[in-house]
């Protein structure tokens, strides 16, 4: 066999014969690894399918099955379709193995049988992990195999519900003339277990590496070819966990789900409120009340902002949560409609709880702690700020109103200001007040 070397992009798979620093497809730099080419086996072709009308196709109700962490199912879109091929990605440490162990043991209380393929770790490793995480299922099989091609006979054999790999960058296929890891192997890995997937109706968990940048190691196109990607995030240092769908065919891309690891294991969070608010009444300039809504769940997260005077050079903009672009074009409209000199100040910012923020509702939450903190003037505690901020000064309105108002008297806050618009949901004992600009912000705040 010919062995020769082509150069792949790991982001959107364009081949080459040789290295670019460019990619001449996606315009990405530095994306082109090295890998070897060979002739493949021939694989046996399948019998020919029949096209159907779309309504002869079975209607029947597709039963999801349960992971036994509701968190999880809620991110899922309400549970594991049968057949489906769900990557998890995450930091190395951040707990994606014990998530799965403890779903494996769910799935197998259920009366289903679990196959745990560990490639990177040996069988008694994954014991040690089951004993502290009190995981002792008969119907949960470890297999300590890095080929793929073997795995349809263990299926076979156990025929198991859920399948689990740990990891898909330590499975190979010997038909595949390049080391584990590599894009080619990727490729034909995963194709092979959709291929199973699908035909069997079993459900593949794949546990995934990431980069330094926190995307999925791998090319676009491993994302692409999987039916859910959820990203597992959050810091070492602390105890919580975020759940995060970045893809989902069967549900929403917007839901999280919130965790929290400890001695035996990651649980459910019952109360969102200890992740995001502080636990001690607010004493300090530069903190603010927001709300975002991720998917169907309205959160209350607290904004803290730190305006300083700036040492020589360029001020700096640092921020923690959200885009920090977009903490540099609210910092633009301040100075811009309000006059306050911010050119001449750095500007931190921080969203507690470690969960990044896109909703846009969240912008004049953050625009009232950054004039707070400027001013050096304390926002009421019992106060809760929505709306997102134009270029002009403008506040607009935001979509879910009712939802997040309720969630803010339910939190027991008195005061909500948002943005002025039609009729208001009416709320029990919760006030409001309506605006337009961040003028009319800026009196509020001054006048307390």
């Amino acid at each position: 066999m010919k062995i020769s070397n082509r150069y792949v992009c790991d982001n959107c798979a364009y081949e080459s014969s040789k290295w670019l620093g460019k990619c001449p497809a996606c315009g990405l730099w530095n994306t082109l690894q090295e890998e070897a080419r060979g002739s493949r086996m021939a694989i046996p072709g399948k019998p020919r399918t029949e096209a159907v009308s779309l309504q002869s196709v079975p209607t029947q109700d597709i039963r999801r099955g349960l992971s036994g962490v509701a968190e999880f199912d809620r991110v899922l879109g309400g549970g594991m379709v049968p057949g489906s091929v769900i990557l998890l990605g995450g930091n190395p440490g951040i707990g994606k193995s014990t998530l799965l162990l403890q779903v494996a043991q769910a799935i197998a209380q259920q009366g289903d049988a679990v196959l745990y393929l560990c490639g990177e770790e040996s069988l008694q490793q994954i014991r040690l992990r089951s004993l502290r995480l009190k995981v002792d299922s008969p119907s949960i099989f470890l297999l300590a195999e890095q080929n793929i091609e073997l795995l349809a006979d263990y299926i076979e054999e156990i025929k198991p519900s859920t399948v689990i790999i740990d990891s898909i960058q330590a499975v190979y296929c010997s038909e595949v003339s390049s080391i584990p890891g590599s894009i080619a192997q990727l490729r034909e890995c995963t194709a092979r277990i959709i291929d199973i997937a699908k035909r069997k109706g079993i459900t593949f968990f794949l546990i995934g590496h990431v980069t330094k940048e926190g995307v999925i190691a791998g090319p676009k196109v491993l994302e692409h070819m999987v039916d859910v990607v959820i990203s597992f995030e959050g810091e070492k240092s602390f105890s919580f966990r975020i759940l995060r769908a970045v893809k989902n065919r069967f549900g929403s891309t917007d839901e999280i789900g919130l965790l929290e690891m400890g001695s035996a294991g990651l649980h459910e969070v019952l109360d969102p409120a200890s992740i995001f608010l502080s636990s001690h009444p607010v004493s300090t300039s530069g903190t603010a009340i927001t709300t975002s809504v991720e998917g169907s769940r309205p959160l209350l997260i607290e904004v803290q902002a730190l305006v300083c005077s700036s040492g020589p050079g360029y001020p700096k903009r640092m921020a923690t949560g959200i885009d920090q672009n977009r903490l540099a074009l609210i910092t633009a409209v301040l100075e811009k409609r309000l006059g306050f000199h911010l050119s001449a100040c750095d500007v931190f910012l921080k969203i507690t709880g470690g969960v990044f923020l896109k909703d846009p509702s969240v912008d004049f939450g953050i625009a009232a702690a950054i004039i707070s903190s400027h001013l050096d003037l304390i926002l009421p505690a019992d106060t809760v700020f929505i709306g997102e901020l134009g270029l002009s000064g403008q506040i607009r309105p935001v979509p879910y109103l009712e939802l997040r108002m309720k969630e803010i008297a339910k939190m027991g806050y008195q005061r909500v200001i948002i943005p002025k618009q039609g009729k208001l949901p009416e709320v029990p004992n919760l006030a409001v007040i309506e605006i337009q600009t961040v003028d009319e912000l800026l009196e509020l705040i001054r006048e307390g």
